[in-house]
């Protein structure tokens, strides 16, 4: 899976995607991770790429020009060769966009081979490169993680290519690794020790998970979903 990082901030990706699962993945080659810088695609010759908004208002505007010259290069290179377009997905975060979610990720593990993510800042980027992707033959979506504002599109990036990532055959070594496929989301889990004592008060595993009794622990994990 080729992830492609649109940002003004790149610098932001580094510690996160060098560190455990997803270092793992891009060292096996699973998942080829790159992020481009939208300055080095400014002709402004202060790497300016932001603009007022027309109409008035607080705030600028991300403009389409560096945005689709970083895009057409990305596009243009040498692993767009063996990406159908029909498999490649282009994301423009937004607060507004549709809400990401587990069957999405999954769903996208599975569909396509390249999803190419536009990390906006600012009051947005310019409407009309929705337009100009369309007219590149592609789809693009307006996605949001959840329901609250950002100041940029950079975690939002991270997220996805996270929540993607691990749905992708060898991520994460075995598919029983997965939390939807093994316990589901969202049930308690306990380790060792067995009763943690902190300042004269214990704290106990529920005695069902310790009785080795796995039709009493399956009917526990349902219930406590």
């Amino acid at each position: 899976m080729k992830f492609d990082i649109l940002t003004i901030f790149p610098n932001i990706f580094d510690s996160y995607f060098k560190e455990s699962m997803i270092k793992r993945a891009r060292e096996k080659k699973l998942v080829d991770i790159r992020i481009h810088d939208i300055r080095k695609f400014s002709k402004d010759k202060h790497k300016k790429v932001d603009q007022r908004p027309y109409g008035g208002g607080p705030g600028m505007v991300m403009q389409i020009e560096p945005i689709t010259r970083a895009l057409g290069s990305i596009l243009s290179d040498k692993r767009q060769a063996t990406s159908d377009k029909k498999k490649t997905k282009v994301i423009l975060f937004s607060a507004g966009g549709r809400q990401f979610d587990s069957k999405l990720a999954i769903d996208w593990s599975k569909k396509y081979d390249r999803i190419v993510m536009i990390a906006g800042h600012y009051e947005g980027v310019d409407e009309r490169i929705k337009k100009v992707i369309e007219n590149w033959k592609l789809k693009i979506e307006s996605l949001s993680i959840g329901p609250y504002v950002l100041t940029g599109g950079e975690v939002p990036a991270m997220a996805v290519v996270d929540a993607v990532a691990r749905h992708i055959l060898g991520v994460l070594g075995k598919e029983e690794s997965l939390e939807e496929n093994r316990n589901g989301v969202g049930v308690p889990v306990y380790t060792r020790p067995e009763v943690f004592e902190y300042k004269g008060k214990k704290y106990k595993v529920p005695k069902v998970l310790l009785s080795g009794n796995h039709k009493k622990i399956e009917e526990w994990r349902k219930t406590h979903k």
